[in-house]
């Protein structure tokens, strides 16, 4: 089967699987409406980082504010410079056989 050209042979693109996601609220639906087991859950994660556990801190704080920005390093453990740069070139026709204008 050949493709046709300008058209995709996936338009919908790969499938965004989820399966713990899907199996979590699979398990909360069952749980009714009242989540009263869910609830449960967030006290015992409240609880544990009310005691200092570290991973319960971390999990509650990126809920709440959301996960800090990850800084990129370069090989000697500095923060790279990101530096852009947009350039507009406008070549006529007649020009058309001449290089770009160059800085």
């Amino acid at each position: 089967m050949a493709f046709e050209k300008g058209k995709s042979g996936n338009p919908g693109g790969r499938p965004k699987a989820k399966p713990f996601r899907d199996a979590l609220n699979m398990e909360l639906a069952a749980i009714g409406e009242d989540h009263k087991a869910l609830r449960a859950m967030a006290k015992k994660l409240i609880d544990r980082g009310m005691k200092g556990d570290l991973a319960a801190i971390n999990v509650v704080a990126d809920r709440l504010d959301g996960k800090p920005a990850q800084a990129i390093e370069n090989a000697e453990g500095e923060a790279f410079n990101v530096v852009s740069r947009i350039e507009r070139v406008i070549v006529r026709a007649e020009n058309a056989s001449s290089e770009a204008p160059t800085e």
